[in-house]
């Protein structure tokens, strides 16, 4: 049976102001079954990963980010490629909350999804997401797959969501999320 209502937090793995995928973050944020509620949690400020410095303690704003990741139904990453691979900010993001004793991401369901102006939508990237997920004992869902290739194409002047497929793929992927972390929620 599933619950009534879900609480998904979700990552952009840009921290640039005019980023596609913070937009379609948001586009998601907006277009959310009333059920399903989505909490963009911002990464600008963490600090570089530094074992000597976060051994012991680790900064608030880490912190506050290691609970919300923990409490959330499910983690939702929007990010883009950068040189074939995750962008160095989400990627030091995840290392740092993964060393945190909470164990955040442990038995998490994830879900990833990215945008690109180019045609292979952030492929690669989230391949490589997928395999660090393995390491932290967290669940990334398979299918559906979001990749957002001419994203530029996607949105109007007024940064709305202009094509009936993506938004579509979009519902139907947080219905699957909302699913899929069933799964999970006995931890």
């Amino acid at each position: 049976m599933m619950k009534k209502s879900y609480h998904f937090v979700a990552i952009s793995g840009s921290i640039r102001k005019g980023s596609y995928n913070t937009l379609v973050l948001k586009t998601l944020q907006k277009i959310a079954p009333k059920h399903i509620t989505i909490e963009q949690l911002s990464i600008k400020e963490v600090p570089f990963y530094n074992f000597d410095l976060h051994e012991k303690k680790f900064p608030a704003h880490v912190e506050k980010l290691n609970d919300a990741v923990k409490k959330a139904d499910a983690v939702i990453f929007v990010s883009p490629e950068y040189n074939y691979s995750v962008p160095g900010v989400l990627k030091n993001t995840i290392d740092i909350l993964s060393r945190s004793p909470k164990k955040s991401f442990d038995m998490k369901a994830v879900g990833i999804m990215g945008a690109s102006t180019g045609v292979l939508g952030t492929a690669r990237a989230q391949y490589h997401l997928r395999q660090t997920m393995v390491f932290l004992n967290a669940y990334a869902m398979t299918q559906p797959e979001i990749m957002i290739g001419k994203v530029n194409e996607k949105f109007d002047a007024n940064n709305q969501l202009a094509d009936a497929e993506t938004k579509k793929k979009l519902l139907e992927f947080l219905d699957a999320l909302a699913k899929f972390s069933e799964r999970f929620k006995a931890r």
